[in-house]
Formats: structure tokens, sequence, C-alpha cells
């Protein structure tokens, strides 16, 4: 599906479209001439919106509602029919937005206390040209009897990618039997980013000194961006290195591989139950202490670093789990962290200087993992810990935390940058301090 961004009606363009084919609908046309049983041209009632303009978060906050009231003028023939629509409509966008969802609101319909149930939006998505007006969103509510006053009250259950609508004016039109309109007016709405569905939101873990493993679910909203941690279980102090191949979520998703001791890599597979997230451990193969840094690329495949600095791609098998290694390249000793971009894009390098490198995903096997390194930024050689996470906030974007040699723990939201891709961005927030209990986070 194509990606998208609001694109709110220019004044130029509204006054330039004549009213019979605002957003290709009739329903916003004058009023036609009256007939002797019905209003004249001059008498079309007024809408009116309870409350003034309605934020609606575009989340898992659930439904919110809206409320107008119609006045109609005398003599006015049933049944009566009701449309919206948005001033705005749904055009390319710039990349990492996300795809407007098939059910980007839904909505159940009253009139005058009696429930019409479920009424159905249209969201269509339609490039503006010039020569061919595009149509908006609209919702067309139920057709009810006439009266002198008609109260409308709209749940509005917005998905996250709800926020591409912005800020628009809902324009309401109400029509009788002829078809002429009887009522209108100016609703408005505010999409504002709401809660994140739990698969969308970032996980992380962190092993203390007793080698019990905690989990930290996000909880969409940075100012507190986990939510209380839960124990996942003892005995993870057998692991020399852990690493996660696909980001976790507070759903309960995410893989991760384990090095024991001896050599050994496990496997864990993601369970999507956040009580229990892992399945129980699958046995790879031997041979990996050679090792000195394991970090998947976010496709399930994983990347090796050896003692001489080589890296080396273990693509993921159905059945094996891992086929033969793939050379990727040497000089990698240069750096002294390795991290997965919360993305699924990539890896996080930071060199012995203190500046992290992105390296984006360059395609499937046997392709190289990586494309040329990009350079996001210096001094982060203050940091004994940087993990890269799926999306923190609200932004549709991933996140990194980053623990400094005081155990504090900071977020880095993350920002979209040319050739670099999706990054940590520049500024950091304070998540809490406490975090060096942990001898391993990710």
């Amino acid at each position: 599906m194509a990606r998208v961004r609001t694109a709110v009606v220019a004044a130029a363009l509204v006054a330039a479209l004549a009213p019979a084919t605002f957003g290709g609908s009739a329903a916003f046309a004058a009023s036609p001439a009256a007939t002797a049983a019905g209003p004249t041209a001059a008498e079309v009632g007024t809408v009116v919106q309870e409350g003034g303009r309605l934020t609606v978060p575009a989340g898992e906050e659930g439904p919110v509602t809206l409320r107008f009231t119609a006045t109609l003028p005398a003599g006015v023939k049933g049944p009566v029919t009701a449309s919206f629509q948005l001033d705005t409509w749904l055009t390319e966008d710039e990349p990492g937005s996300s795809p407007v969802s098939q059910d980007v609101i839904r909505s159940v319909c009253a009139v005058n206390g009696v429930s019409y149930g479920e009424c159905a939006w249209n969201m269509p998505y339609f490039p503006p040209v010039l020569h061919d007006p595009p149509t908006r969103p609209s919702l067309d509510l139920p057709a009810v009897p006439a009266a002198e006053t008609l109260t409308y009250t709209v749940t509005l259950d917005a998905d996250r990618t709800a926020t591409v609508l912005g800020h628009p004016n809902a324009l309401v039109a109400l029509m009788d039997s002829t078809g002429a309109t009887v009522a209108q007016g100016t609703l408005g709405l505010d999409f504002v980013p709401g809660t994140p569905p739990p698969g969308q939101r970032g996980a992380v873990h962190a092993r203390d000194k007793d080698g019990v493993l905690w989990r930290y679910e996000g909880t969409g909203d940075v100012s507190r961006p986990f939510a209380t941690r839960k124990r996942v279980g003892g005995g993870w102090n057998a692991y020399t290195a852990v690493a996660p191949l696909t980001s976790a979520t507070a759903d309960g998703r995410g893989g991760l591989v384990a090095r024991d001791q001896a050599g050994v890599l496990w496997y864990y597979a993601g369970t999507g139950k956040p009580s229990a997230p892992f399945a129980p451990r699958q046995r790879v193969g031997g041979g990996w202490n050679t090792y000195t840094a394991l970090v998947g690329v976010g496709d399930g495949s994983l990347v090796a670093r050896d003692r001489d600095g080589v890296m080396w791609r273990y693509k993921a098998e159905h059945n094996t789990l891992y086929g033969p290694r793939q050379r990727v390249g040497g000089g990698w000793n240069t750096y002294t962290a390795l991290t997965m971009s919360g993305a699924h894009d990539g890896a996080l390098g930071r060199d012995k200087d203190g500046v992290l490198w992105k390296y984006n995903r360059y395609g499937p096997y046997p392709s190289p993992p990586f494309q040329q390194r990009q350079r996001v930024g210096g001094g982060w050689n203050t940091y004994t810990a940087i993990a890269g996470t799926a999306e923190l906030g609200r932004d549709d974007r991933p996140d990194l935390v980053a623990r400094d040699r005081d155990g504090k723990l900071w977020l880095y939201q993350g920002a979209y940058k040319p050739l670099s891709g999706l990054v940590p961005g520049s500024s950091r927030s304070l998540v809490g301090g406490g975090w060096n209990t942990y001898d391993l986070i990710f």
C-alpha cells in the first residue's frame, strides 16, 4: 500500500472547485430552488458541534465520541440523509512513514438516541492532479425521519495510521428526500498520535548479576518509556553473549540466540506471549567461542565477528537455523560495541574513538549484508552499553537506549537522515538510574 501524508485543501483550491464537484459528491452542492412543499434555498439549517474541536487519539486508546446537532427548517420531507467529508486527502510521503491501514477509522452512529450500528468510512488514496480533484475521506450517516433537530453521535476509533489525517475540518451536509441540502456546517477533528499497539512498541531485556533476565515493555510514552519490569527467569548467566535476531516487542515477539560458556549457540523463538516471551531453547551448534561479537541483522540472519576482526554472515535456514557462513569483510575490530538497529534494517557500531556508525542492510543472502557505513555522530564512548530497540514513542521510528558509567539509562528517539536512513537522534532523554545492576542489556 502507498505511503501517505495529509495535504489540507488550500483556500484557493476550495474556492476554485464548484460546490457540486467538491470531493466528487453532490452532497455539498447549494440547495436547489425550493418546491412548493419544501424549504426555500435561503432556508438552510445549521450544524453545531458539541464541545468544539474533538481530539482523536490515533492508537489503542479506544473510541472517542463526536456529537453534533442539526437544526432543520420547517417543511423538510424525510427521510433525511447526511454525510461529511474531511478537507484533506492522502498523497505520497517521505520514507519512513506508516502506510494507512484498511480500517483507519471505525465508527458507530446514533441519531436522537437511536443506534444505527456501524457506519462505513470511505478512505480513498487518490493523488491530486490539477484537472481531476481528489476524492476525500468521507463518512455516510444513516437515513432518518425528518425532525426539527437531529442529534448525531458518532464514535471514532482511529488506529495509529490515522495521524496522517492531521487536523481536518469535516464538512457536513444533510439532505431531504429530493436531494436538496437542508442543513450544513463544519466540524473540527484533531488526529493526534496515540499509544501504538503492543506489536509496535519495543521491549528491552536486561540480565542482572545473579543471572536473572528482566523484561521492560515499552509504553508508547517517551516521558515514561517502560512499564514496571517483569521477571523472565533465572539461569541466563550461563551465556557469554546474547543477540536479538529481531527487535523485541511488547506483545512478546522477537527471537534471540545465546552462546553458552562451552561455545554452543542456542536459539530462543519469540512466543507472542508477554508473560512467557521465549519458547524452550533449540540447539544451533558448537564452536561459537571463536567469535567476539554476535549481531542480528534484522531479517533473521546473524553476523559474527571473529578474533581477527573478520565479520561472517549466517543465513537463517528453516530446518537447521543457520546454513554455511559467508565472509562479509575484515576490519571490524575497530568497534567496541555492536548492536542491531531497532529498525530491522542493519547494525550500529561504535568505534574506538566513540563515533557511532550505521550500516544499512543491503539485501537478502547471498548479497552483502550491509551498505557502506554512514556516520551518526561522536561522543558515544561515554556509554557502557547500547541497544537498538523497536519504537518506544509514538513517532513510528525505532529508538536506542544507552547506559552511562553512572548507571543512568538514556533514550535516543529515532530520526530519519538522508543516506543513513533511520538512526538515533541527536538529543537524549533520561529514562532513570540504577541500571548498573545489569551486566547485559539488549
